[in-house]
């Protein structure tokens, strides 16, 4: 008989088309392979789901192949004032603000539930957001998978936030963040980085901590290289995660005007989940494309010259690069960007922090078919 595992998940990790979602899919079809999973999964929460992009049922059948699967409501989708009651309680108790934002009695309650009626033998728990559900897990073994360190991506969007009260809530957020990972990374059983400077970050939480490295990856039966028109630069990511919001701004307002400086028509796109009204103020104001939701990136991202990763905050690795070079595309990224990756600047990428020197390997790629070879083949 194989062993029982329970599953925790705050989001639904079907279909598999972003970042987490790649990762959280392949990882429970891997583990169902050895166990007998129960998954408790909270729905999408932000554009995704508000754009009706998936269906959840259809979601929970497909996910069913592979674990007995449940899915919850996220009770900010369903109201603004839950929303800021969140950030309010936790402005006022000082606890970190995905205590409140995953904060379901009726998750609780089937947890408590499975763990009464079943026997499990280990909890998985995708990611230290479902802190709050921690405690009811213990005795049983834990091991928490940690997609980034969320305290510092949330101390690095304190640092290019726009107003001062915004930069310093996200500030606040950091630190009491910091405070969880401190108080659970060594209390668990293992905890899971997706890389190597991940994990030495999460390792000064604790001496004792337990951290193993599972690295993300990319399927290169299905993403690989192809015939490409190589017009224009593409960036791969909805615009739902910050990250990738502020890497969209920071590229028109610091990179793009001297690209069209040099070349009036210069193309660029955006690929991911947006809004309605993102994609006219993008195309209006900067003339960017915000392509929306495709359910197929790989056209769009071949027939590019380069893809760009202009990112100043976020954490853990880039499946937008991964995803990159499994196509055999140049890649044109920040330091922070390709971070935790076997980024090798001159090499397999381009790797510039400065916005002029970042256009600079922009046009040094647009002008050179061969440097597009040399660095994508890389």
């Amino acid at each position: 008989m194989a062993p029982k595992l329970l599953f925790l998940c705050q989001t639904l990790p079907y279909p598999p088309d972003g970042g987490v979602w790649m990762r959280t899919f392949h990882v429970l079809r891997l583990l169902s392979e050895v166990f007998d999973v129960a998954a408790l999964c909270f729905e999408r929460g932000g554009i995704a789901q508000h754009a009706s992009l998936y269906d959840p049922e259809e979601s929970a059948r497909v996910l069913g192949k592979y674990a007995h699967t449940e899915v919850f409501r996220l009770p900010q989708n369903h109201s603004r004032v839950r929303f800021a009651w969140d950030h309010l309680r936790s402005l006022a108790t000082g606890r970190a603000y995905t205590h409140y934002l995953y904060d379901s009695d009726a998750f609780a309650d089937r947890i408590e539930a499975l763990l009464r009626e079943e026997s499990f033998d280990l909890v998985h728990v995708d990611s230290l957001d479902l802190v709050r559900y921690l405690p009811a897990c213990q005795p049983l073994p834990i091991v928490c998978v940690h997609h980034n360190v969320e305290s510092q991506l949330l101390a690095r969007r304190s640092e290019v936030e726009g107003p001062y009260w915004l930069r310093r809530y996200f500030a606040l957020q950091a630190r009491l963040t910091e405070r969880d990972e401190k108080r659970w990374v060594p209390a668990v059983a293992c905890n899971v980085a997706v890389s190597e400077a991940d994990a030495e970050t999460l390792r000064r939480f604790g001496s004792d901590a337990r951290v193993e490295v599972v690295p993300n990856a990319v399927d290169t039966e299905e993403f690989e290289p192809g015939e490409s028109k190589r017009e224009g630069v593409v960036y791969l990511g909805g615009t739902n995660w910050f990250p990738n919001l502020d890497a969209l701004e920071y590229f028109c307002e610091s990179m793009l005007p001297t690209l069209r400086e040099h070349d009036p028509g210069f193309a660029a796109q955006w690929i991911g989940a947006c809004s309605p009204e993102q994609q006219k103020q993008f195309r209006e104001a900067h003339s960017v494309t915000l392509t929306g939701y495709v359910p197929d990136i790989r056209p769009l991202a071949r027939d590019a010259f380069c893809n760009i990763v202009p990112l100043r905050a976020g954490g853990g690795t880039r499946l937008k690069i991964l995803t990159s070079w499994a196509l055999g595309k140049p890649v044109v990224s920040t330091s922070v960007g390709c971070e935790g990756l076997d980024a090798r600047d001159g090499e397999n990428i381009l790797i510039r922090d400065d916005p002029a020197e970042f256009v600079e390997a922009i046009l040094a790629l647009k002008d050179d078919p061969e440097l597009q070879d040399r660095i994508g083949g890389a």
